[in-house]
């Protein structure tokens, strides 16, 4: 059996409609493309499926943005890799400034206030779920519980920034891959391998000729994303001045991108510390409510810096931090892809990433012990403490662990109950 070939036209109508259906966080994003691309279409086979997450997996960025970015590339050039890469973020984009408006607007109506009352403790209970699943694949050796352990009492007892928290778990894996790499190796895939039948892109088909390695391609794609991100940032000068919100902003997200190793909730806490903390963009009540809206909406889970720009400068504010977010990923992308495509070679990145990911384990727990405190004592430790939020959130964990139950479930029945709570006060 022959896999037809697959149009421009055909390809852009699938990336649009993934870009609405992309609910889940990267793990059911990758599956969803997993079960389209690999079981359904046959567009790519499963072991060249597996080769481009593995290298997405070591990039900083969201991974399974990065993952459509690649295949798009991979079957139709540069420009398909722009329209998946783009699509699978533009939905979510407009989503989220909408919901921000409304939030903006009428976030003090009851109405609104009591939903994100139930939301906010789903929140919670939903980044305490990804740390265990994380934890579970991720700390396979209790050395690499030192280190989880390590990064969360440094984040947040001491207040260690986050990349050098990424800095020092990178080294420590690489020495560990040195002189224990049964530690630090790092385990089996996001999913088996198997067969479906033949694909458009099999596991033999060549290499097609645009995704050949060649130093003039790398020098061309990494001076156009600096070209395109230098552009940016002097069009911001010139407007408002480098002092401005909207210039500090391309800065301060340009940073956050090249940091995100783990994905979202790893870097959560670092736009936090800069967006709340250092600039003043926003409150902390308004953070978690922001990522309660990141969760309710389709996209990678990192758009939640669409609402940090929302609420700090506006409709521009979400397009700038969206727009210097995702740039690094396509770079990563068209620079890096060709030399993965050509070799063919296992990726040695594996024991720093193995640190790394212990890390993140570490950072995301903080990040939840952040909004628990914020959530349950909302007025500080002087105040009272929150029982109904409390409840909500256990019933919410429960639901998430020990019932699987999917996440937009969990937050329409927190949202719901958090409306009744309000109500009945």
């Amino acid at each position: 059996m022959t896999v037809p070939r697959v149009s421009f036209g055909e390809a852009f109508r699938f990336w649009l409609k993934l870009g609405f259906i992309s609910f889940g966080g990267p793990t059911g994003q990758i599956a969803i493309m997993h079960q389209e691309l690999v079981e359904r279409r046959r567009w790519i086979s499963e072991g060249r499926f597996l080769h481009a997450l593995n290298y997405c997996m070591v990039l900083p960025g969201p991974e399974a943005q990065q993952l459509a970015t690649y295949i798009g590339w991979l079957m139709h050039r540069t420009w398909g890799g722009i329209v998946a890469g783009g699509l699978f973020v533009l939905p979510s984009v407009f989503i989220l400034i909408a919901l921000s408006w409304v939030y903006v607007t009428y976030g003090n109506v009851p109405l609104v206030a009591g939903i994100f009352y139930g939301i906010k403790p789903a929140v919670v209970a939903i980044v305490l779920a990804a740390a265990w699943r994380i934890g579970q694949r991720a700390l396979r050796h209790p050395a690499l519980w030192v280190i989880a352990a390590t990064a969360l009492i440094a984040i947040f007892a001491f207040g260690v920034p986050f990349p050098a928290i990424v800095l020092a778990a990178g080294i420590l894996g690489y020495l560990g891959g040195r002189f224990l790499p049964g530690i630090f190796s790092s385990g089996a895939g996001h999913m088996s391998r198997g067969s479906y039948g033949p694909a458009l892109i099999d596991d033999d088909t060549p290499t097609p000729a645009h995704a050949i390695f060649s130093w003039g391609k790398l020098a061309a794609y990494v001076g156009a994303g600096l070209a395109l991100w230098a552009l940016a940032i002097g069009g911001l000068a010139a407007a408002g001045g480098w002092d401005g919100t909207l210039a500090q902003m391309g800065f301060f997200f340009s940073k956050a991108a090249l940091l995100t190793f783990g994905g979202a909730y790893a870097v959560l806490p670092y736009v936090y510390q800069g967006a709340v903390e250092h600039y003043g963009w926003l409150t902390a009540a308004q953070m978690i409510d922001g990522l309660a809206l990141g969760e309710t909406t389709p996209g990678p889970l990192i758009m939640v810096v669409a609402f940090v720009g929302y609420v700090g400068a506006g409709t521009a504010g979400a397009l700038v931090a969206t727009y210097f977010t995702f740039l690094p990923s396509f770079v990563f992308i068209f620079a890096g892809a060709p030399f993965i495509e050509t070799t063919h070679g296992n990726l040695k990145f594996s024991a720093p990433l193995s640190g790394i990911t212990a890390a993140v384990v570490g950072v995301i727990v903080s990040l939840a012990l952040f909004f628990a405190w914020h959530v349950l004592w909302p007025e500080g430790a002087a105040g009272g403490f929150e029982w109904p939020a409390a409840l909500i959130g256990a019933a919410a964990f429960a639901a998430l662990f020990g019932y699987k139950t999917g996440i937009m479930p969990v937050i329409g029945a927190c949202a719901l109950a958090g409306l009744a709570a309000t109500l009945l006060r």
